[in-house]
């Protein structure tokens, strides 16, 4: 079975979202030192490009979750695969994600985040696929909201490939 990927946003209005989206974050954490948290894998691409753009002071971690259950119907059950390498404890700190989709996993990873005590917790995904949540999540930064449809690009992958596109593509198979 072949594959096409269709662009649905492009190289440039991926960067102009993204620039506009560190504006934004610049803006409202002036003063303080952003601690960025960046979900792994997919979520390392648009927090580089989006950490580049912004003005004020970054530092960041990575971690590396897994959900376990169908691919129907999550579990909501959630491993930490990578931990973070240091503490967040009054740090004011900003979840980074490539996608929220159903919510399970990040609702789950905000709570325990959030009891790891920050100073502020805040959550930017570039996509959004809100046709898709069964669990509430307060996104606070938005870079598009898309259709309920299979994303590669900018990070999103399928079977570990097209990371690497400049876009977000809607994948078909053949």
């Amino acid at each position: 079975m072949a594959e096409s990927v269709k662009v649905l946003i492009s190289e440039e209005d991926v960067n102009s979202r993204i620039r506009a989206m560190a504006e934004e974050i610049t803006r409202d954490y002036a003063g303080k030192q952003i601690h960025m948290i960046c979900v792994l894998k997919g979520g390392s691409f648009f927090m580089c490009e989006l950490a580049k753009r912004i003005t004020t002071q970054v530092s960041i971690d990575f971690m590396s979750v897994s959900s376990y259950g169908s691919d129907t119907k999550s579990s909501g059950v959630v491993k930490i695969v990578k931990d973070l390498d240091e503490s967040i404890q009054g740090k004011d700190v900003l979840v980074v994600e490539d996608i929220v989709d159903s919510g399970r996993t990040l609702s789950y990873l905000m709570e325990m985040l959030r009891d790891r005590g920050p100073a502020s917790l805040r959550l930017c995904t570039l996509l959004d696929k809100p046709d898709r949540r069964v669990v509430d999540v307060d996104v606070n930064y938005t870079g598009f909201k898309i259709p309920d449809a299979y994303v590669v690009g900018y990070g999103l992958d399928y079977d570990q490939r097209y990371r690497n596109l400049p876009y977000i593509g809607v994948i078909s198979f053949d």
